[in-house]
């Protein structure tokens, strides 16, 4: 085999993107850091933009989180195809610029978009998560490509350079998910969130094209009339967002809170959590009790303490504050002791409507699980559930073991009544009342005849206690009631309630049971 002669001219390897300078070690790292950081900003950002349409259930939940991992696997693909196909220094600076004109245009696409797609079918909540979330991710999951070919001018150190700059990603991710779940939700509204970070993205393209410009004039690619529309695009999403509609009063740290006043009704307040009805409250009469199953709260209050003996009572939830002030009311010298998770909720209603703390009301906030805990054996006479993440009971509140911490702070004799929303088939409430029969040793249920049937969703109330119930008495006040409602105890519960799961903290579907289809 005869060697190649020396003689023979070598063609020279054509001009590709490879053969582009690399950036500086830090300025590859920052960007890697940042653009991932900013996806779970983005992430996170979404739960609260979409929950006042289509609440925050596991499904939106896992609808977020999956919209999101497909727009960094797409994000990822593109960033990588358009790297091995242009040089990435010029790819850089709009890939920012345009993540930050989409992320200024998603505050006001999702509310406009809300007002259409309200409600829990799956289609919308996937619909208006995509419009939340998936082109800006896209959009900056393609960042980390292009700065990682950029930096491959050595095979021999291609592990070291992937593995470094993945991992820094990695690290921007968790960062902005702790900081923006730690602080930034907790201390700014969306909006703020969103323009702060759409601005910033900008901000940051801009001077990286400006540095990249300077340096080898790579300039951004595009007529300047593109550049143009760009900048005017970003310009009008901005300005999109000071006149989006605001489904909030006030966005808390759990949720976008309302107060509607009620035109039939001058001093009546109701109070709007993710824009589902939570609370009503009368302003100059805290008897005045609105919805169905806050009377049925009152009539077993009413039938277990005679009229205007105080009582001793632990609210899981405070919301509206509707059933501490009735039982002020009716009971001066009652002792209300609620736990309320939303401190921003507390204020709310301070503020608007008409809560008062003092030697009769105190709320303290935090977890209703972890406060119970903390409570002394025997010391509360009645006992209210009534805490919600949107319309659905919070799992770890739902489960056997709550119901034994609430049976342990329950004085002999005393009455636990818990709060429950269900649609049909019904099995939630089949399983709740199973878990609380499961610790307490009587056991009822107060439903509108039609919901018992299969009907239509509603309010339940579960009455339990480790005493007989008077259920004669309970029985009679509902007959007298405005609106029907069947007692169901014995063996009629036991027909209902049937072979139900009876949910325990290693396993509590609630979201899954309480799923319509």
């Amino acid at each position: 085999m005869n060697s190649p002669s020396p003689d023979v001219a070598v063609p020279p390897a054509p001009s590709s993107p490879t053969a582009a300078r690399a950036l500086p070690n830090g300025l590859a790292a920052f960007l890697v850091f940042y653009s991932s950081g900013a996806v779970l900003v983005l992430e996170t950002a979404a739960l609260r933009l979409v929950g006042p349409y289509v609440g925050v259930t596991l499904q939106v939940t896992s609808s977020v989180i999956g919209i999101a991992l497909a727009a960094i696997a797409y994000g990822a693909w593109a960033g990588g195809w358009l790297s091995d196909r242009r040089d990435p220094r010029t790819l850089l600076a709009p890939a920012l610029v345009l993540a930050g004109i989409t992320t200024a245009i998603t505050l006001p696409a999702v509310r406009y978009a809300g007002e259409v797609l309200r409600g829990g079918a799956v289609s919308a909540v996937l619909l208006l998560v995509a419009v939340a979330v998936f082109l800006p991710a896209m959009l900056l999951s393609a960042v980390s490509p292009m700065v990682i070919k950029l930096q491959l001018a050595d095979l021999r150190r291609t592990g070291q350079v992937v593995g470094r700059l993945s991992g820094i990603g990695t690290l921007g991710a968790v960062t902005a998910t702790l900081v923006t779940g730690f602080v930034l939700v907790a201390a700014l509204p969306s909006t703020v969130i969103l323009f702060g970070l759409a601005a910033t993205l900008g901000v940051t393209g801009i001077a990286l094209g400006v540095y990249l410009y300077r340096q080898d004039r790579a300039d951004l690619p595009g007529p300047p009339r593109v550049k143009a529309a760009l900048a005017v695009l970003g310009l009008v999403g901005v300005g999109l967002i000071t006149v989006a509609p605001n489904p909030c009063d006030v966005e808390t740290a759990y949720h976008c809170a309302r107060v509607e006043v009620d035109p039939g009704r001058a001093s009546g307040r109701t109070l709007l959590l993710n824009s589902a009805q939570h609370s009503y409250v009368d302003l100059s009469d805290p008897t005045h009790l609105e919805y169905a199953y806050t009377r049925w709260i009152g009539v077993v209050a009413d039938v277990v303490a005679p009229a205007g003996q105080r009582l001793d009572a632990l609210h899981l939830g405070g919301g509206g504050f509707t059933v501490p002030r009735y039982l002020s009311a009716t009971r001066p010298g009652t002792d209300n002791l609620v736990f309320e998770i939303d401190g921003g909720l507390v204020e709310l209603s301070e503020q608007r409507l008409g809560v008062r703390q003092g030697p009769d009301l105190r709320a303290v906030v935090g977890d209703a699980r972890l406060l119970v805990a903390g409570e002394a054996a025997d010391s509360r006479d009645y006992v209210v559930g009534d805490a919600f993440g949107h319309l659905v009971v919070p799992w770890h509140l739902a489960t056997r073991e709550m119901a034994a911490e609430i049976r342990r702070v329950t004085r002999p004799g005393g009455v636990y009544v818990q709060n429950v929303i269900d649609y049909p088939p019904l099995r939630f409430i089949r399983s709740e009342v199973a878990t609380v029969a499961a610790e307490f040793g009587h056991v009822a249920l107060i439903a509108p005849p039609e919901a018992l049937a299969g009907e239509r969703g509603a309010n339940f109330l579960i009455v339990a206690s480790d005493a007989p119930l008077p259920l004669a008495a309970v029985r009679a006040r509902l007959d007298d009631g405005d609106e029907p409602a069947s007692l169901l105890s014995g063996g009629d519960l036991t027909d209902f309630v049937g072979g139900a799961l009876v949910l325990t903290d290693d396993y509590a579907p609630v979201d899954q049971l309480l799923a319509t289809a």
